[in-house]
């Protein structure tokens, strides 16, 4: 996938002060994404975080970018270094604007506001609860068929 950019200034804090950034990235993945990635390593500076391991799909791939890039001090994430098996899943990501809801997001890619589970659920990791969702906030949108 490559180097993906966000919004520097929003999203969840978890980094305090005089903490290893790269640490509180590693505690994260584990606690939000599981065993689902082995070897995970991470690496940051400058709002650049690198992420290293083995995925288990190209989903659990993506959910690892957009934890990490949805931090507040993220702007930049690479994911070079991140393997994952080949897929034909097809997903676009979504930047949140003022006024949207999961509701208006899925109208505009499925047609259909009632589909707004299944954005919810493409991004439980990212999503604890459908109606907070933020502006700068990125979203996996999977391709329906």
């Amino acid at each position: 996938m490559g180097l993906f950019s966000f919004m520097r200034n929003v999203g969840k804090s978890v980094f305090k002060q005089g903490e290893d950034e790269a640490k509180a990235i590693e505690t994260l993945i584990k606690m939000d994404l599981g065993d689902k990635i082995n070897d995970f390593k991470a690496e940051f500076g400058d709002g650049l975080a690198t992420l290293l391991g083995k995925c288990d799909s190209k989903a659990t791939k993506e959910k690892a970018v957009l934890l990490v890039g949805n931090l507040n001090g993220v702007e930049r994430v690479n994911d070079e270094k991140l393997e994952c098996p080949a897929s034909d899943e097809v997903t676009e990501f979504y930047t949140v604007k003022s006024g949207d809801s999961l509701w208006k997001i899925a109208q505009q890619f499925y047609g259909d506001g009632n589909k707004y589970n299944d954005i919810f659920a493409a991004n439980k990791e990212v999503i604890k609860n459908p109606d907070l969702i933020y502006p700068g906030q990125t979203l996996r949108i999977p391709k329906k068929g």
